[in-house]
């Protein structure tokens, strides 16, 4: 099958389309005839070799590439009860040292699975587990409760919109720093002094902060005295001023809560956007335009 991988750190130029053995699945594994994976900013980490050095990354020869799969059960090992072969699913790999799910086939685990939203093409199905798993944990991290505020960074980007429309549906306020529309009590531009602005809208500062935008310190000065700030990057994460909570949110493949959030999609309560589709082989034509930024939506791989 063909897979992309690096052998070496550099920029797009540097991904190779390699053929490797088909894998096969294990006791309590499936094997993925993979439809779509969407390219995520990980990915580019990976590539360039910032995951590497900040020692994310076990030393190997070669490095696989690709965290979200959307396709079809192809095959499954002894064990596994949840999934058979004919069945449409989505998918979060998130053990990097496994071969990626930017392949023909990827072999997962059965609870890293569930099944995909029947209501859009697999390609947009593909966008969901990673940026929908990390919106989902990182809400929960706030410990917000119905009535309470919550201040979104990047809330046009992938993660900060499903926050959005996830922080809603359980009754919580919100204040979306964005330059388009979005689905937030209150928008904030980018433009704007951060802290004032917000503080304009919500007296003492929100409750919660999630940093999708990875703003940091000025995100933090948004919030109120003993409120929670939620860092998706660890390394520019505040240091909890004022009596505040700060936690590093660590996404995982967990498929029990990815059925969940398949389920909202169905139910039109989860928005998914796709920006382009890009064939396997033009790999690094997709990281080239992932990295230039700019984009409403999610760029996906279809082998």
């Amino acid at each position: 099958m063909r897979a992309a991988a690096v052998t070496q750190f550099g920029g797009p130029d540097i991904l190779e389309i390699v053929d490797v053995p088909r894998p096969a699945p294990g006791p309590g594994q499936a094997l993925v005839r993979v439809a779509a994976g969407a390219v995520n900013r990980i990915d580019l980490s990976t590539r360039s070799g910032a995951l590497a050095q900040a020692g994310l990354l076990a030393p190997a020869d070669r490095y696989w590439l690709g965290w979200d799969v959307a396709g079809t059960v192809e095959e499954v090992g002894p064990g596994v009860t949840r999934f058979a072969p004919g069945d449409p699913i989505i998918g979060l790999r998130d053990v990097l040292s496994a071969p990626g799910t930017h392949a023909e086939y990827v072999v997962l685990d059965e609870t890293a699975l569930a099944p995909a939203p029947t209501s859009v093409p697999l390609t947009t199905a593909s966008t969901l587990p990673l940026i929908g798993l990390t919106a989902d944990r990182s809400l929960t991290l706030t410990g917000l409760r119905a009535g309470q505020t919550l201040l979104v960074t990047g809330a046009a980007g992938g993660v900060g919109g499903l926050l959005l429309e996830l922080a809603r549906l359980r009754g919580i306020r919100t204040v979306a720093v964005a330059d388009a529309e979005v689905p937030a009590d209150h928008v904030v531009r980018r433009t704007e002094p951060l802290p004032a602005a917000v503080r304009a809208v919500v007296p003492g500062g929100v409750d919660a902060v999630v940093d999708a935008a990875v703003i940091g310190v000025p995100a933090h000065e948004a919030l109120r005295g003993g409120g929670t700030f939620v860092a998706l990057v660890a390394p520019f994460a505040p240091p909890p001023l004022r009596a505040t909570r700060v936690v590093v949110q660590e996404v995982f493949a967990d498929g029990t809560r990815l059925t969940e959030l398949s389920a909202l999609v169905d139910a039109g309560q989860l928005t998914l956007r796709v920006a382009g589709t890009f064939p396997l082989d033009t790999i690094a034509d997709a990281h080239e335009r992932l990295a230039a930024g700019g984009l409403r939506g999610r760029l996906v791989l279809t082998p």
